[in-house]
């Protein structure tokens, strides 16, 4: 048992060097550090989800540059993952964390005629573990492996400044950016509601609506822990569900001058049914957009 344990660590640490060293030849490095990590190496409770974070320390260098963590939609991996918003944010400093987790099956695939509360289990569940229509382990939660994360920068970069994100129970959430594309604007948004965050950064969702009077869900009207002037978020006004995702940011309360709507072209060679959607975090057209939602002066 205790070989097998050692091939087992020996694969780990090998898959996450030669995946950092795909990222560092594919990726022109502008000033900033960057690194991918297996989730599984950071804690080997991790069985689901575990395709490598990425994770980007800002060009200047300063210990108190914003944090702003990235969250995928659904079925989203590394290979997928939206380079030239997260470069962006490095190349102004910020310190950036793209934050893989089990996301094979949707909210709006399980819930949609399941009895009301099953929006937020969904979201919950993925988000601190537990039981629910999807169940997770604690240690694959979003929230536990963030923690676990961070923890693991402050070890392995000592001297980078990680441990301002941390309190002794997780991470310390006024000074972190929580943002997502589909699924994973779901969950920041779901978090914000909870926790009050430096900011949170909505690309395209949620749209948690039953079937089929298309009646919002309970959570998105509960009180928000961070404060509505810190919500940011954005719909393409061509994209399939762009009418309820308006819906849901109007429950969720945040201003209208906080919700900007893209117009531009669907990406090129897009054979999505639902191509505006992605579009929303890969166009360097948004790039003005993306740096007014994020605070970047």
């Amino acid at each position: 048992m205790h070989a097998f344990q050692c091939v087992r660590r020996f694969e780990r640490r090998w898959v996450a060097l030669a995946s950092a060293l795909l990222m560092s030849i594919s990726m022109p490095n502008m000033g900033y550090s960057q690194e991918a990590v297996r989730p599984s190496l950071v804690d080997p409770a991790v069985r689901n989800g575990d395709t490598p974070y990425l994770v980007y320390t800002g060009a200047s260098g300063r210990h108190t540059s914003p944090l702003a963590v990235f969250l995928p939609g659904t079925n989203g991996t590394t290979a997928g993952a939206p380079q030239l918003l997260l470069r962006m944010l490095a190349d102004q400093g910020y310190r950036v964390i793209y934050l893989s987790y089990d996301n094979r099956v949707a909210a709006t695939k399980i819930c949609p005629q399941a009895p009301p509360p099953c929006f937020a289990q969904f979201r919950a569940s993925r988000l601190f573990g537990g039981g629910g229509p999807v169940p997770t382990a604690p240690a694959e939660s979003i929230v536990t492996r963030l923690t676990e994360l961070l923890r693991y920068l402050d070890r392995e970069h000592p001297n980078d400044g990680w441990d301002q994100y941390l309190t002794p129970d997780g991470p310390k959430w006024p000074t972190i950016i929580m943002s997502g594309l589909s699924q994973g604007a779901g969950m920041a948004a779901y978090l914000a509601k909870r926790y009050p965050l430096r900011r949170v950064v909505l690309f395209s969702s949620p749209w948690d609506f039953r079937f089929p009077d298309m009646r919002p869900a309970s959570w998105l009207f509960e009180a928000s822990a961070t404060p509505t002037d810190r919500w940011w978020a954005e719909r393409h006004v061509r994209e399939n569900t762009t009418r309820a995702i308006a819906r849901a940011y109007q429950a969720l309360r945040i201003p209208t001058s906080h919700i900007l709507l893209f117009d531009g072209p669907p990406p090129p060679a897009a054979t999505s049914d639902n191509p505006y959607h992605v579009s929303t975090v890969t166009l360097d057209q948004y790039i003005p957009q993306w740096r007014v939602m994020y605070g970047v002066n």
